[in-house]
């Protein structure tokens, strides 16, 4: 039976949609090829969703690396990992995926994930603690800045004084991994960590934090956003830890601006706030302290190459020039992401050069570089730098998007309401401009 026997295609086809887990294939460049009922049912989007994007343009892999894109990278299979990820309206989903590399003559040509959906189970779980699947010490975070120094101390003092800890900084900027760092740094070997995650109308999840505390084993809670929840699920979340073992357990918070402009305007329960401020630690944005920059990327990338082989190991001195003067509005989050992207297309590459970055992180760094190419210079570039009126307006609108969708924390949704558009047609924009900067 040859393997190219095309009257067996629709066989495929109608195994492929009926199946009973999630498959998603991507070619080596990451564009889907194959995407099944059950997957769309599991990341709640459609083929017209995901055609000619990458899966990191599709998804927000905040905790650990897109397993399909690490297989496309390693060409090493992947069994029973768990996976959670957001989609672009922000909707968490967690599953269970083996992944495998498809090799065609000796090529690596693509990678495919079969894929299980935890999403309703793992809503309140123990989380994976790092994204490289080893534990995260607070003496291992890159912290060359003083203000870094300083949330490293204080987390050891909170530590040390076995009380609640609040975490506050914009998104992004490690607030997740110091509450990681936290319950590491406790000498108990039997010791899980939650993660809950807040949003509004989220009853499920406190009722089963609830039955979770009624249990004797130590852990630490780690409630990320608190100021998602609602007011009146706040005050069951503060009534379930007040009548908790405050000697058992650690518990720790993280909200994502001023706490006290947050109370003003009633987003954040005072009381709650008293209970977890014994201890606050404040983030400073990456903006700020953009000495930990350069030893993040080199932390990064030799930690990646230890884990997937990979040969890239620096970055040029016009990538550092670029990435110092840019502001991050996305913090740490927002650079880890961009290296992903860069190291998951790169093949032989020792070095991050300037042509490996992508386009829009390009044109967003030229305007945003802090006093040497002004605003102006991007509206009306000089002469000998004029584009034509097309292509001028393409990267004036990628730009435009780009910036927009930043700002929104990349929620395609959000982002089209700000613009007063539709999303199908920002999708369609953002998919348009992507191929303009291919071709």
């Amino acid at each position: 039976m040859s393997a190219f026997d095309e009257s067996l295609f629709p066989f495929y086809e109608f195994a492929v949609q009926r199946a009973g887990v999630g498959i998603h294939a991507v070619n080596s460049e990451g564009r889907t090829i194959i995407y099944n009922d059950k997957m769309k049912e599991i990341e709640g989007l459609d083929l017209d969703d995901i055609r000619d994007l990458s899966i990191l343009e599709l998804f927000n892999f905040r905790q650990q690396p897109s397993t399909l894109m690490e297989v496309l990278q390693s060409g090493h299979e992947q069994l029973n990992i768990k996976q959670t990820y957001w989609n672009q309206n922000e909707t968490e989903i967690t599953t269970i995926n083996n992944t495998y590399p498809i090799v065609n003559n000796g090529d690596l040509i693509g990678a495919v994930e079969l894929s299980h959906d935890v999403t309703a189970l793992e809503k309140f779980v123990l989380q994976p603690l790092t994204k490289d699947r080893e534990p995260v010490l607070l003496n291992n975070i890159v912290a060359e800045s003083e203000s870094m120094k300083k949330i490293i101390a204080t987390a050891k003092k909170a530590v040390r004084a076995k009380l609640p800890v609040l975490l506050v900084g914009e998104a992004g900027t490690g607030k997740d991994l110091v509450a990681q760092g936290i319950h590491h740094e406790v000498p108990v070997t039997d010791s899980s960590f939650y993660t809950l995650y807040c949003n509004r109308s989220d009853n499920q999840s406190i009722d089963r934090l609830a039955t979770e505390l009624k249990t004797d084993a130590p852990f630490t809670l780690f409630c990320e956003r608190i100021d998602f929840l609602s007011i009146e699920l706040q005050r069951k979340l503060l009534r379930i830890l007040e009548n908790s073992d405050l000697h058992k357990r650690q518990f720790i918070a993280s909200i994502g601006e001023d706490p006290v402009e947050l109370i003003a305007s009633g987003s954040l329960l005072k009381e709650l706030y008293y209970f977890f401020a014994s201890f606050t630690i404040r983030f400073p944005p990456l903006r700020e302290r953009k000495e930990d920059i350069v030893p993040f990327v080199k932390r990064y990338l030799a930690r990646r190459k230890e884990s997937l082989g990979t040969a890239l190991n620096d970055i040029t001195d016009e990538v550092q020039k670029l990435f110092l003067s840019y502001t991050w509005p996305g913090n740490i989050r927002e650079l880890e992401m961009l290296l992903n992207e860069v190291a998951s297309l790169s093949s032989a590459e020792n070095t991050i050069t300037v042509d490996m970055l992508p386009q829009h992180f390009r044109s967003k760094s030229a305007v945003m570089e802090e006093g040497t190419v002004p605003l102006p210079s991007f509206i009306m570039p000089n002469e000998k730098d004029l584009l034509p009126l097309d292509k001028f307006l393409r990267e004036a609108e990628s730009y435009y998007l780009q910036k927009a969708l930043t700002i929104h924390d990349g929620n395609i949704t959000r982002t089209a309401n700000a613009l007063s558009m539709s999303r199908q047609n920002l999708q369609y924009r953002l998919r348009k401009n992507k191929k303009g900067e291919e071709a």
